[in-house]
């Protein structure tokens, strides 16, 4: 029996390791990204179309007016959403999409309805979260609390998910994920 395809969500606070987390699904057969759009600028070796589709504050809201989003949503003052046009692209392939989004968004999906599972990836602790936030040195210390408090007000809502995996050790987080997903798809 040839495995369906199926769109995943993997969500959880910022500095997890969701993109990582993921990066490492899609080097195994069978995953797809769909790339979502953002307004904040990219970071050193980020790459359009690539890592997000990076887009004006007007573009972006023009597509949602347009209706070309699953969901978007303002996270820390930026604009992110998950175009249409992309999962179905990859879904179309017959493969499992990978969305790494924010709690939010994964909530809109739920609430419209969208056929998914639900992956929240937490941190081994608080502590730990706020290390990596800060060993990133991507963010000033206003930003850093900013995303602390974000954090703590995600890690409330992982009881919406379907599972809930703990990043505490990075090979076998995937492999839970990995796991989960051959089992979905079957």
């Amino acid at each position: 029996m040839k495995p369906r395809a199926l769109l995943v969500v993997i969500s959880g606070p910022s500095a997890v390791g969701k993109t990582t987390i993921a990066e490492r699904l899609l080097a195994s057969p069978g995953f797809g990204r769909a790339v979502t759009a953002t307004t904040r600028a990219p970071r050193p070796g980020e790459k359009d179309g690539v890592d997000y589709r990076f887009l004006d504050e007007r573009s972006f809201r023009d597509a949602v007016a347009k209706g070309e989003f699953l969901e978007h949503a303002e996270v820390h003052g930026r604009l992110y959403g998950t175009p249409k046009a992309a999962v179905d692209a990859v879904l179309a392939r017959g493969l499992c999409c990978l969305l790494v989004i924010d709690v939010q968004g994964a909530a809109m999906l739920r609430k419209n309805g969208v056929d998914a599972r639900f992956v929240f990836v937490a941190p081994p602790s608080a502590a730990e979260l706020e290390r990596r936030l800060r060993g990133r040195g991507t963010d000033g210390q206003a930003e850093i609390e900013r995303r602390l408090a974000t954090a703590r007000a995600e890690l409330a809502r992982q009881g919406e998910f379907d599972t809930v995996i703990i990043n505490d050790d990075l090979d076998r987080a995937v492999g839970e994920i990995a796991r989960l997903v051959q089992a979905w798809r079957h």
